[in-house]
């Protein structure tokens, strides 16, 4: 990633993607003290249009809000600077990565004189699991490893430290031959993929986890508002481990994941092996609608050639 040209943005200004660094002693680093964002943007009949960018900046000053950092920057400069970070980079499709951190004013979890620092960068990034696997589904492993129980997590902050588990889980997936991981609470029950919302549909209605130690996903809100377009209700509940080896179709949702479908899960097949016929309808709605093809929910999109 470091090799990379282009711009990106940090503290208010723009730099050569090279010299965008940080000292080793940057808090952050050591204690997983920051919150970030992922957010897209695709090439429209306008151009490039950022998809849901007020939601994405108003969920990362919620999560900055949940572990006490005051950011020095407004939620106007913050999405100017991820709009002019997709234009600066002349990118059609790009994937935002906003980030604000603790710097190197401090060292220690008592330090009390640390500035909150914020960057931008933003890259083309095609599928995050592969433009193949959203087509022709993936393999899941329910992850033994490590259970959320929410009284020992901020769930609802997109927060650098949360994350741990999430890699562990999926490199254990990975190792076992699969293509990503499903994550379990301490009670056994369904919460999510090591970076995605988990669906399941069955008897024709959608089911996803209630909002317990689950990211509360922008994607997957997206996804509940396509459904009820096609009359389709959505239940949020717990949802137990039994059930999801007996559900009609599965998929995976996420900003960088978008509309992944769910084919296997340890080694029992869903819909036969191949992606459900649902899932498949909300998928193409979903390209659809993130490209400005989609015949409501426009104002979901900034088109940037409208912006300044």
């Amino acid at each position: 990633m470091s090799d990379l040209q282009g711009q990106i943005w940090m503290d208010g200004s723009f730099c050569d993607w090279k010299d965008a660094k940080i000292h080793i002693l940057t808090h952050t680093m050591h204690y997983g003290t920051g919150v970030f964002e992922g957010v897209r943007a695709y090439e429209a009949k306008s151009g490039p249009a950022i998809f849901r960018l007020k939601e994405h900046t108003d969920r990362l000053f919620q999560s900055a809000s949940l572990v006490g950092m005051k950011m020095p920057f407004s939620k106007e400069e913050l999405m100017q600077a991820q709009c002019d970070s997709v234009t600066k980079n002349n990118l059609k499709n790009a994937y935002i990565r906003p980030l604000c951190f603790y710097g190197s004013e401090g060292m220690g979890l008592r330090a009390d004189n640390l500035k909150v620092h914020c960057a931008v960068a933003a890259w083309d990034w095609g599928p995050y699991l592969g433009a193949e696997q959203i087509e022709k589904g993936i393999r899941v492993k329910v992850s033994p490893f490590p259970k959320r129980d929410p009284e020992a997590m901020i769930y609802k902050a997109k927060a650098t430290g949360n994350y741990i588990n999430s890699m562990l889980a999926l490199r254990d997936a990975l190792a076992s031959g699969y293509d990503e991981a499903l994550i379990l609470g301490t009670d056994n029950s369904v919460n999510e993929g090591s970076g995605e919302n988990f669906f399941m549909i069955k008897d024709n209605k959608l089911i996803t986890p209630e909002l317990v130690t689950v990211l509360d996903g922008i994607t997957r809100k997206t996804i509940i508002t396509l459904a009820a377009d096609l009359g389709i209700e959505t239940i949020e509940r717990k949802i137990e481990l039994k059930e999801i080896y007996d559900c009609d179709e599965a998929f995976f949702t996420g900003t960088a994941a978008e509309v992944t479908p769910i084919i296997e899960i340890d080694n029992t097949k869903i819909n036969n092996g191949v992606p459900g016929k649902t899932t498949k309808v909300l998928q193409n709605n979903y390209f659809n609608l993130i490209r400005g093809e989609y015949d409501k929910h426009n104002e979901w999109l900034t088109h940037l050639s409208e912006i300044k």
